[in-house]
């Protein structure tokens, strides 16, 4: 007979409920050499204002418009929209050949004036702005359009086209694939429970720990159980809300804490500026109730050993199914035990 399973070195899959997809768990491939690419990431500080800077107080964007000399938040019309509200309704379908129009709206949200500070960098006060920014934009464009996505890609490894912190929203008529995909599978648990998933969900990570890297009395970060990510996060409420605009001013400062908390232990892990996509997940604004949804939030950053070496969604991740080498409770284990301090603070207080 061959030696007991083992899920911290044996290969296994894991369920992903959200998605009803699985995850293919490899952690004896974590022990492999690495000869492939490294990106060395750049420490440099950034100034606290560019004159360069096409998001910067006071300075001109791309398209002639001029900033205004904004002291907290900003947000504007993408000057490269990928959706348009003027986009004439049309559809065909012949065949295996169908489209359809898309009708929609994309703005960009500057966190603050300051060119060098990321989310981990602002303070308690400067993130709960950034928090009530969403709400806002969540509840605007929740009364137009039926998905409302707010989100954020931090660091050019993620595509990421200016250096100035800031995220965007993005507000469309359809229901994206990815969120139509959860929509079923929420809907299917709470006619068997009358219990939202992932409110229950949040219950039993929190009861177990494995995968908790931080929480308050409002909100937990854990790695998921089926997480695709080498350090992959979920950040979940401990209360019944359905959408972003619908939390309270203290759950807005709660969450305002735990994401200074999430993002300072995620860039102290390498000691770099930690890139990843974060993006928000409200139930859909299509006059229904829904009482299946938890409002979420997903961190999907690509590094992997080290600030140069990331990992790569190719090959048998592309053709079949997602793959990782580090098991969730190890690389929640290795998020829970790093400093809340941020790296560079703590910098310059030795220095």
């Amino acid at each position: 007979m061959g030696k007991p399973f083992d899920p911290t070195d044996d290969p296994h899959r894991r369920y992903n409920p959200l998605l009803g997809e699985w995850v293919l768990v490899s952690p004896h491939r974590a022990k492999r050499p690495w000869q492939g690419q490294s990106e060395e990431p750049s420490n440099e500080q950034k100034p606290s204002y560019d004159p360069t800077c096409y998001l910067c107080p006071g300075n001109t964007r791309v398209n002639g418009e001029v900033n205004p000399s904004y002291t907290g938040t900003f947000v504007f019309e993408n000057d490269f929209a990928a959706l348009k509200k003027d986009t004439q309704q049309a559809s065909e379908k012949s065949g295996l050949f169908q489209f359809e129009t898309e009708q929609g709206c994309s703005r960009v949200i500057c966190f603050s004036p300051d060119h060098s500070k990321t989310l981990p960098e602002l303070t308690d006060d400067e993130r709960t702005e950034v928090v009530n920014c969403w709400k806002a934009q969540t509840e605007e464009l929740g009364k137009e359009f039926t998905w409302v996505q707010v989100f954020e890609n931090k660091g050019s490894a993620m595509g990421c086209s200016n250096p100035h912190p800031h995220g965007q929203v993005w507000a469309q008529q359809h229901l994206p694939s990815d969120p139509a995909k959860k929509l079923v599978q929420l809907g299917q648990y709470y006619a068997e429970n009358q219990r939202p998933m992932l409110l229950d969900y949040a219950e039993q990570e929190v009861e177990k720990q494995e995968r908790v890297v931080c929480q308050n009395d409002d909100w937990v970060v854990v790695v998921p159980y089926w997480a695709a990510w080498p350090f992959e996060t979920l950040l979940l409420p401990r209360f019944n809300v359905q959408s972003l605009d619908k939390i309270t001013d203290a759950q807005s400062y709660s969450l305002a804490q735990i994401i200074g908390d999430i993002t300072s232990r995620y860039d102290n892990l390498f000691e770099t500026s930690f890139p990843y996509s974060m993006g928000w997940h409200s139930a859909p604004f299509d006059n229904k109730t829904h009482p299946e949804w938890t409002v979420h939030a997903h961190f999907f950053p690509p590094l992997l050993r080290s600030a140069s070496v990331r990992k790569f969604m190719v090959g048998y991740e592309m053709m079949a199914e997602a793959q990782r080498d580090l098991t969730p409770e190890q690389a929640a284990d290795r998020l829970k035990a790093l400093p809340v301090v941020h790296y560079k603070k703590r910098e310059n207080t030795n220095g």
